[in-house]
């Protein structure tokens, strides 16, 4: 099996060209698992493979580090952007992929030597309860959550980028409070019924701000693109921040921009790592 590691902001991926490669469906999760192994596999966040899609021009497909799908992920966008146009598999720099969230829409802005930089039309944020999914009778959009968890009560914002966030803003941002509170609200199933992804959040300006995240099936990572995405949009809801923030993640920085009722758009990075062979 042929595959590309590669990364975008730190975020790092196993790239499968499944048009060529015959995988069962049902062991997508075990070779997620043995793949993404920094000890004794390749080592990454997940593994995504290319499909032929119905309804748009090419399938993604995300598999986390411990074997769970997930319905999407921003740095991985990019990435498997910049991954099938490099494979021959789509011939446009701007074109549809189909995901567990929807269909996506990337544009390469530029290609060099084995880099590029891609803007991706993430679609509209979800902030109704339902949509999300969180477990709240309020009103969207959901600004004053809160939660009481490891004997603390902490405030939140939850926004759904095709996968579910936690957005926490904080005047400081520990290390302490990340490997705490991220895995305990994560795994919260009874305000996150399909778990969460967790951003801690520390604003430097109204268009900047630092974030840190714990994500769903993969503990912190350096990045995550749907996470700065939902942040961008809950500090901008909540009235912290202006339509275009730059987000200063620990793998990197991401250009997110919103507009209330329009798509969300991320530009960011995506690098070939290294090509190999199993």
């Amino acid at each position: 099996m042929e595959f590309t590691k590669m990364q975008g902001t730190g975020n790092d991926f196993v790239l499968i060209n499944g048009f060529i490669e015959a995988i069962d469906q049902e062991n997508y999760a075990k070779l997620a698992i043995s793949l993404c192994d920094r000890h004794f596999g390749i080592g990454a966040d997940g593994i995504m493979i290319a499909l032929p899609s119905e309804s748009c021009d090419i399938k993604m497909r995300i598999i986390n580090a411990d074997g769970s799908e997930a319905e999407m992920c921003g740095n991985g966008l990019r990435c498997f952007a910049f991954y099938v146009k490099e494979e021959g598999l789509v011939n446009s720099n701007k074109f549809t992929v189909e995901t567990l969230a929807g269909t996506m829409i990337p544009e390469i802005k530029e290609i060099s030597d084995g880099n590029a930089m891609i803007r991706v039309n993430m679609g509209e944020p979800f902030i109704k309860a339902a949509d999300i999914p969180v477990t709240s009778t309020n009103v969207a959009p959901l600004l004053n959550e809160s939660m009481t968890i490891l004997n603390q009560k902490v405030d939140f914002v939850p926004i759904g980028m095709g996968n579910p966030h936690c957005v926490i803003f904080t005047d400081t941002i520990t290390e302490e409070t990340v490997q705490t509170l991220g895995p305990a609200i994560e795994n919260n199933t009874s305000v996150f019924p399909n778990k969460t992804n967790v951003e801690f959040i520390q604003i430097i300006t109204d268009t900047e701000i630092n974030m840190r995240v714990w994500e769903r099936g993969a503990a912190e990572t350096l990045a995550c693109g749907t996470g700065a995405c939902a942040s961008v949009v809950a500090g901008i809801l909540s009235g912290k921040l202006n339509k275009a923030v730059i987000v200063h993640l620990l793998g990197g920085d991401i250009l997110v921009e919103w507009a209330e009722n329009e798509p969300v758009f991320m530009t960011g990075p995506a690098e070939i790592v290294f090509k190999g062979s199993l």
